[in-house]
């Protein structure tokens, strides 16, 4: 399978406390980059969470964002736990009693004790396993999106691979006809000029001729980096980099194809090809 770095998902747990949702977006990137967006009672799984997501991806800009709604029906029920405030209460004055200096807890900070509000807060371990749970729910499905959007480049890039190779076919009949016309054109000139041939003259000034405008060892790498580039779609796995470097490869032939041209068709062809490959150099950043 080929993977594209471009993909979303998100995943939600109801709770009685409230609804934790969870969203990944990836988009193309050199490296594997991890960025969070995570509410401070969830920030200690953020290693955890980092390992996960490292270890199923290897690269692409990858934003996580966890929100926590509480539940508003849960906050209309919530029950003074009023042994668990006596005990607080308690312990302040034995406190002040060897510290006069010590501050008194707020009425804000009692609420928050844990506890203190009954079962309505869920304690980190809780919080820690359904973050748990949802990332890795959103991260295959996150993975099922990346697959199905390479598969779509790969159908693209192998469709630009068909179309250099027809591109390809029509250029290279085209240089022994090219040389032949050259022959012709120079013996007519050179017997205007002289009144007869001088075969040895004519035999250079082809070969140097055919040398300079010789484009088969570029079609022929070209043709072989073709094969390359098909071989390692239809490998799959983690090849982006492998492909970026093909088509510096293929861009290199092209121009020098384009170079060697005297004739208007084969510089035609060497501008598609160039398109071509650029159209493809496009969808390879996208690969993972």
């Amino acid at each position: 399978m080929i993977f594209s770095m471009t993909g979303y998902a998100t995943a939600t747990q109801e709770t009685l406390h409230g609804s934790i949702s969870l969203e990944i977006r990836s988009v193309n990137n050199r490296y594997l980059d991890i960025q969070f967006r995570l509410p401070d009672d969830f920030r200690k799984q953020e290693p955890a969470m980092r390992e996960l997501l490292s270890a199923q991806l290897n690269r692409g800009k990858i934003e996580c964002r966890l929100n926590f709604s509480p539940s508003t029906q849960t906050g209309d029920n919530q029950q003074l736990d009023h042994a668990l405030l006596e005990k607080l209460l308690q312990l302040d004055q034995t406190i002040k009693t060897l510290h006069p200096a010590a501050q008194s807890l707020t009425v804000a900070e009692i609420l928050k004790w844990p506890g203190m509000l009954g079962n309505d807060n869920l304690s980190s371990e809780q919080l820690g396993e359904m973050s748990m749970t949802l990332l890795q729910t959103a991260l295959e499905d996150l993975k099922a999106s990346r697959v199905r959007e390479g598969n779509k480049l790969k159908s693209v890039l192998l469709e630009r691979l068909d179309q250099m190779r027809q591109l390809l076919t029509t250029a290279s009949p085209r240089i022994p006809t090219l040389i032949a016309a050259f022959e012709e054109k120079l013996r007519t000139r050179i017997e205007e000029i002289l009144g007869n041939q001088e075969d040895e003259r004519i035999r250079q000034e082809i070969t140097l001729f055919a040398g300079k405008i010789d484009v088969d060892e570029e079609l022929s790498r070209l043709q072989s980096h073709l094969d390359e580039v098909e071989r390692i779609l239809k490998k799959g796995g983690s090849v982006g980099k492998r492909l970026d470097f093909m088509m510096q490869e293929l861009n290199r032939e092209a121009n020098t194809i384009g170079s060697k041209s005297v004739d208007l068709e084969i510089s035609r062809i060497s501008m598609e090809l160039k398109v071509l490959i650029e159209q493809m150099r496009e969808q390879v950043q996208n690969i993972e």
